[in-house]
């Protein structure tokens, strides 16, 4: 991601941007998001689909999103979040444009050019938010950062060969061996 610097931005300049082009909106500033490569995108789908097979398994409110999906996290006009896989379980703040307000549970999988935000500058204004969960997956790694913010824990880091139970949807546990 880069950063555009020396002006203030907002979303009405993300929502203006030409089809194709992909860009966050972080307390006023533009960061361009990098295509995602083949790696990143098999995993975005192997956790989709199992989350998506669960909630329509087991009913409920859930629902969930892959990128993009448009966030409006702070329900201002300063902060834009196209996060890798969102999970919204209160329809009231679902709308065509996307979801306005926190999601309950955002996953970002790491790319090379997205480390230092999924990480450090993502983590601490979802945590502001108010979403409740938050999970880093981090090919590189082989491991998932899981940061249940809505309980206060840490940061607490498992090794891709772990079956992760979701902390938002009651019985969903996710197998990374599986993608």
């Amino acid at each position: 991601m880069s950063e555009q610097k020396n002006k203030e931005y907002t979303t009405d300049d993300i929502l203006a941007l030409p089809e194709g082009v992909r860009a966050e909106l972080i307390d006023g500033k533009i960061y361009y998001m990098a295509s995602p490569g083949r790696t990143h995108q098999q995993i975005l789908a192997g956790i989709t689909v199992q989350i998506y097979n669960y909630i329509k398994e087991h009913g409920g409110e859930c629902q969930v999103y892959p990128a993009p999906f448009a966030v409006f996290i702070m329900n201002d006009k300063r902060n834009y979040f196209e996060p890798d896989i969102v999970v919204v379980c209160d329809p009231d703040k679902l709308d065509e444009s996307g979801c306005h307000g926190a999601p309950d549970w955002i996953i970002e999988i790491v790319s090379p050019s997205s480390r230092t935000m999924d990480y450090y500058k993502k983590a601490g204004k979802y945590a502001e938010a108010g979403v409740r969960e938050y999970w880093i997956v981090d090919p590189a790694r082989k491991a998932t950062v899981i940061c249940r913010m809505e309980k206060g824990e840490g940061p607490v880091i498992h090794p891709f060969t772990d079956t992760l139970p979701s902390g938002v949807i009651e019985g969903l546990e996710l197998n990374f061996q599986i993608i």
